[in-house]
């Protein structure tokens, strides 16, 4: 056995255990799977609480999440790759890709001929803000949601206001890469150009069938009278199913996958000697490219809480730490460069380059976006504080 040599403050791992049983045990979320390395070295990889709590089913290591929005993450990877490889461009306009993506409606492609990569990216390309284009019976289906989308206006100016898109950029940005690489289906794409070399064999577009024993449930802990009702979001388990292709929120994963797709982001776009992506790609998606520009999707949930809004800090598909004193996703003490992405009041994980250290956590019990990132501030901080 190895001798580890990287060193981690075992009081501050024990404290992480001890604030998610806290809190687990108040009922503000029923489980979680985190994992926490240094250096490649794993310091921390505990399941505590409930997968289900309703059943009494005790959270493992090897339970597979629904991470929603986390998936959009893969999905910036493949375009990334892309470019890499001289397939896309930053500045290829979807209707170069996508050509019925202007519409019917010659009058509205005007603004729709010049929307990008670099602004599907950066959340800046103008488009509705809707999740739902289609009715949930229809939206696994891709084809059927870039038709959807081709219909709809352009609200915004091209490289103008930065709002977050639930669904529709990474849909566009899912079907471009599809199209530019010749495959079949989005999954297998994913499956043959990421999921396979990164031998993430937890992971998958779509619940697949046979993982039903593990996967976990989504259950919604969201207050009467917001935004969103628990059936909007536990509904979803019955969408993102086996066969549904939806590149912004359709994978399924375990801690385990995360990590070493987090792992391959940390060491440059390289992971036991495969190369995803080159360093200078990822140099270029964990820079800041949204100036001091607010999300404005995270503006309103600061003005609802009475928190000073803070930048969107958004690279390339990566959300940033960013510079200044505010509410953040990954804590107080990360480094202004630390980079990642997060799932609808779930799933999270970062790369923080200065400490080289890595943060996964997956949880049980879907928490309102306002608790969520009040919940993860605090774990991220907590995450920073064990390197030593």
């Amino acid at each position: 056995m190895s001798t580890p040599t990287t060193t981690f403050d075992q009081d501050a791992l024990r404290r992480i255990c001890t604030t998610v049983g806290e809190d687990i045990d108040d009922g503000h979320y029923d489980g979680a799977v985190i994992a926490i390395a240094r250096h490649g070295e794993i310091g921390m990889h505990e399941a505590i609480g409930y997968a289900d709590r309703a059943t009494g089913r005790t959270a493992t290591v090897d339970d597979v999440f629904w991470i929603f929005s986390m998936t959009k993450a893969f999905t910036n990877i493949l375009v990334l790759q892309a470019i890499d490889r001289g397939q896309l461009d930053l500045t290829t306009r979807v209707v170069d890709v996508i050509p019925e993506f202007v519409g019917r409606d010659p009058f509205r492609a005007a603004k729709k001929d010049r929307v990008n990569v670099g602004h599907l990216l950066t959340h800046r390309a103008g488009l509705v803000a809707t999740p739902t284009p289609l009715p949930y019976s229809e939206i696994g289906n891709l084809d059927a949601v870039i038709d959807a989308i081709s219909q709809l206006d352009v609200v915004g100016e091209p490289g103008g206001t930065f709002n977050y898109s639930p669904t529709l950029n990474h849909a566009l940005l899912g079907e471009m890469v599809r199209r530019v690489t010749g495959y079949g289906s989005f999954g297998e794409l994913l499956t043959t150009e990421l999921f396979a070399p990164l031998k993430m064999t937890d992971t998958a577009l779509g619940a697949p069938k046979a993982w039903a024993d593990r996967m976990v449930p989504i259950k919604a802990h969201f207050p009467p009278g917001g935004w969103l009702k628990s059936s909007d979001i536990e509904v979803m388990q019955e969408i993102v199913v086996e066969g549904a292709e939806m590149p912004w929120v359709g994978a399924v994963s375990t801690t385990s996958d995360i990590l070493r797709f987090a792992e391959m982001i940390r060491r440059g776009g390289e992971l036991d000697g495969v190369r995803i992506l080159s360093p200078s790609i990822l140099d270029l998606a964990t820079t800041l490219q949204t100036g001091t520009a607010p999300n404005d999707l995270y503006a309103m949930l600061c003005h609802a809480r009475g928190w000073d809004v803070p930048p969107g800090n958004f690279g390339l598909g990566f959300a940033l730490r960013g510079e200044g004193v505010y509410p953040t996703f990954f804590g107080a003490s990360t480094s202004p460069r630390t980079h990642g992405n997060y799932g609808a009041g779930s799933t999270l994980f970062w790369v923080d380059p200065d400490k080289d250290l890595t943060f996964v956590c997956l949880t049980a019990g879907v928490m309102e976006e306002g608790d969520n990132l009040a919940r993860f501030q605090r774990l991220s901080t907590m995450a920073a504080a064990t390197a030593l």
